[in-house]
């Protein structure tokens, strides 16, 4: 499927509300930490340095998804005076902090833990606990990443676009941490499996110390995505290519309106869509003009969906620059 214009109104993108969003962080916020225990403890009592990343992994999420959860309900505040937008933009800034967390939390403790037992060694210990521990992990992490994974499904239906192509494109950043992480424990909890495997077989703690670097690099890698994801929001992301048609085709189709001139939009959170459009009316009278910007603010919350803040500028196409 393709992310092309269509015809009508376009779907209500409610990944961000604060229902199926809270859903998803919760369950993944109980299942790291019922999971960081778990391993802390088969890691301790394996000597495995792969298992207390894991571990460190697990912790670092269950922090990412408080601060997850501190972003969806900060950002559900209403506008006040000091803040007219509204609070939107506190999605991101936590959601960015997140981000953070994962990376100092957990990517630089597993490569540290890493670099140690490869220079130092490790004891060996009771390697049976901690595969059963990881088994039991990994189990849970896919409960954890299918909700997600629902969710992302149904804002695809709704956007008949690809899965893949609507978690790239949603602006609800939380959403996209939990399926990022998830994803990454599952592939961690298989390195970290493979280096306990590796030490077992040939005695060598290399395996296990390298497993643990991998997972702090893959850690790196993810914090480092949504580090970016959420800085791009917080100093101003544009609308969608799809929705920015969607929102140009429907002020040019409003009878009384030639062209528009010029179009900028901007998220003020996952669910506020900021609109500031210089348009050309064909008609230069003041009360026809003001009519045809009626009708076509009246199209926009129709068609578009999420739309906090609307302007409309008259602005004749001999005064474009």
């Amino acid at each position: 499927m393709t992310d092309t214009p269509t015809p009508g109104p376009l779907p209500a993108d409610d990944s961000g509300s604060g229902g199926e969003s809270t859903l998803t962080v919760v369950v993944a916020g109980v299942a790291n930490l019922a999971i960081a225990i778990a391993k802390a403890v088969g890691g301790l009592l394996a000597g495995s340095s792969a298992m207390l990343s894991e571990a460190a992994h697990s912790l670092a999420d269950t922090i990412t998804e408080v601060l997850l959860l501190t972003a969806v309900k900060r950002s559900g505040r209403p506008a006040d005076e000091n803040h007219q937008f509204g609070y939107g933009q506190a999605h991101y800034f936590w959601a960015f902090i997140a981000a953070l967390a994962t990376f100092t939390a957990g990517s630089v403790f597993s490569i540290f833990q890493g670099v140690h037992t490869i220079l130092e060694g490790e004891e060996p210990g009771d390697f049976l606990v901690s595969y059963v521990v990881l088994a039991v992990a990994f189990v849970v992490e896919g409960i954890s990443l299918s909700q997600a994974v629902r969710q992302i499904r149904g804002g695809a239906r709704r956007w008949r676009i690809h899965p893949a192509r609507y978690l790239r494109r949603t602006p609800d950043t939380a959403l996209k941490a939990v399926a990022f992480e998830d994803s990454a424990a599952l592939i961690g909890l298989l390195l970290a499996a493979g280096g306990l495997a590796g030490t077992e077989f040939t005695g060598s703690p290399v395996w296990d110390g390298a497993a643990s670097i991998l997972i702090g690099v893959l850690l790196a890698v993810v914090a480092v995505t949504l580090g970016r994801e959420n800085a791009s929001y917080l100093v101003g992301r544009a609308a969608a290519p799809r929705v920015q048609e969607a929102i140009r085709r429907t002020i040019e189709e409003t009878p009384g309106v030639d062209r528009v001139v010029t179009l900028y939009t901007q998220h003020l959170g996952p669910r506020e869509l900021l609109i500031a459009a210089k348009v050309d009316f064909s008609d230069g009278d003041a009360d026809a003009v003001e009519h045809s910007a009626e009708e076509a603010e009246r199209r926009i919350h129709e068609n578009v969906p999420n739309v906090r803040e609307l302007f409309l500028d008259p602005t004749p196409r001999r005064g474009a620059h």
